[in-house]
């Protein structure tokens, strides 16, 4: 899985792709003649002329920020520029467009917004590694309380980029980034303080990821949709997979929503195994669903030991006592593909290394932000907690929310940002592990399988929109399918 369209570029590489570009022929000065050119474009598009005051910092931002300001006045439009720092100290790249301005330079102040209509930040770029203070977080701070509209260059100051946290960082109406995004882009806060986000092409050559390996990238079909199983002309369903659950008592819906969801992402067949107390429950509830009681954990045993259980899941409504425990241990004793999500993660909370040693085989790890405190070190940004996390327990982690973390042990991520807010309700993240499950169950690669179930999870959701019940997922599942297959639904044989 590999598409540097989405990749999501951490400030070491993003400045290593700068400096392969200068290398190759491409002058300093150009890049930030291109980028000021560019944010120029993008505040022309939204805006008519109007006073605009451009904040500029000593860095390279500020170089942009130099050329954004020219450009502006070349077009017409009445421009302050303020300085933070000293003109002395400006570096020897955004010189040349300091050099270029043709007005004054006035001191950082609150009192340089006086007028203004609209403001540039050029303050710091995303490689700002410190909380914003003095002048510069006084000004932001005053014309986010005016309400400015304010666009960024880069980041918003005070954004990191590579974490998305928020040290003085302010909100943008809009951020004009270059390239490729940075995970602080998608990450929250970080994607709530960009405003509208716009990726430029400055001339940064493509050919850098010839040496470049990007291993964080946005969610996007672009990534996995050429894995995504589709039906074939000549399936039957043993083809497309066995799904087994377990379904908890007296807890009963999330299983079973579960299930329904792992079936309408295409799960040939989908069996729910139960307490026997629990079958009139289940089987009164369900139709295309077979359910099987269970009497005895000997019998459970053996009915693991069928070779077309292809994908396992265990958790919804499971309960957390030592009866889940055991039976967490017998799916993951399969090493069949097995995603553990709600109760069968915080069975282990007491023993957690525990469950890192019983994982020999694919595994999926569903927590949400609570369940991940009981399992692993919470403390960190959520894209270098949740990488940790999968490198210890050896299982692909989606740490949920509404900026869900895929991360794999191999140091693979993937952020996810198309999840509506309409998804924060009880059951949503049941669906979602049925999802997963019925693309684990067609044999999808698991960390593929984790971010096309996060993604459809999003885009169904979307579909919906207000007033969305979990149990209403799943059933929005086949638009979305559609949607991906195109008009040829079928895949004739021998195809792809």
């Amino acid at each position: 899985m590999m598409n540097n369209a989405t990749a999501l570029l951490d400030v070491h590489r993003m400045g290593e792709a700068d400096r392969r570009t200068i290398a190759a022929g491409t002058p300093a000065a150009e890049l930030m003649e291109n980028a000021g050119k560019a944010v120029a474009r993008e505040i022309i598009k939204r805006w008519t002329a109007r006073p605009t005051t451009v904040l500029c910092g000593p860095g390279n931002n500020g170089g942009d920020g130099f050329a954004t300001a020219r450009h502006l006045v070349e077009a017409g439009w009445p421009i302050r520029l303020a300085l933070g720092g000293i003109r002395d100290r400006v570096t020897d790249e955004a010189r040349h467009h300091a050099s270029r301005w043709p007005g004054s330079f006035e001191p950082l102040t609150p009192a340089v917004l006086d007028g203004a209509e609209l403001v540039v930040d050029a303050l710091f770029g995303a490689g700002l590694s410190r909380a914003l203070d003095g002048a510069a977080a006084e000004t932001l701070s005053t014309a986010s309380g005016k309400k400015l509209p304010i666009v960024a260059i880069d980041v918003p100051s005070g954004l990191m980029g590579d974490t998305g946290e928020a040290l003085g960082a302010v909100a943008a109406a809009l951020t004009v980034t270059f390239f490729r995004k940075r995970p602080g882009h998608v990450l929250l806060p970080g994607r709530a303080l960009c405003g509208e986000l716009v990726v430029a092409d400055i001339g940064v050559t493509s050919s850098v990821f010839e040496s470049i390996v990007p291993i964080t990238f946005e969610n996007d079909p672009g990534l996995w949709s050429s894995a995504l199983p589709r039906p074939r002309a000549d399936d039957n369903k043993y083809d497309r997979g066995h799904a087994l659950l377990w379904g908890g008592y007296p807890v009963t819906g999330a299983a079973r929503m579960a299930a329904r969801a792992a079936a309408r992402a295409g799960a040939g067949l989908t069996t729910i195994a139960v307490p026997e107390v629990a079958l009139p429950i289940y089987a009164a509830a369900l139709t295309s669903i077979m359910v099987q009681p269970i009497a005895s954990p000997q019998q459970f045993q053996d009915l693991l030991s069928d070779p077309r259980f292809s994908a396992l899941l265990i958790g919804p409504g499971a309960g957390t006592g030592e009866g889940t425990r055991a039976r967490v241990l017998a799916m993951l004793g399969t090493r069949r593909p097995t995603l553990l999500d709600a109760d069968a993660l915080t069975a282990f909370q007491e023993e957690p290394r525990a469950l890192d040693r019983a994982i020999a085989g694919p595994c999926i790890l569903t927590p949400h932000d609570g369940e991940f405190r009981r399992l692993f070190d919470a403390s960190g940004d959520k894209l270098a907690r949740t990488l940790a996390a999968a490198r210890r327990s050896n299982a692909i982690i989606i740490l949920k929310g509404s900026d869900t973390v895929i991360a794999a042990p191999d140091g693979r991520a993937i952020i996810n940002s198309n999840a509506p807010p309409t998804l924060a309700t009880g059951g949503s993240g049941d669906v979602l592990g049925g999802i997963v499950l019925g693309l684990l169950a067609q044999r999808m690669d698991p960390f593929v399988a984790a971010a096309a179930g996060v993604w459809l999870h999003g885009a169904a959701a979307s579909e919906f929109g207000p007033g969305l019940l979990a149990e209403d997922l799943p059933d929005l599942l086949p638009k979305v399918l559609r949607g991906l297959f195109g008009s040829d639904t079928l895949v004739k044989t021998g195809c792809c």
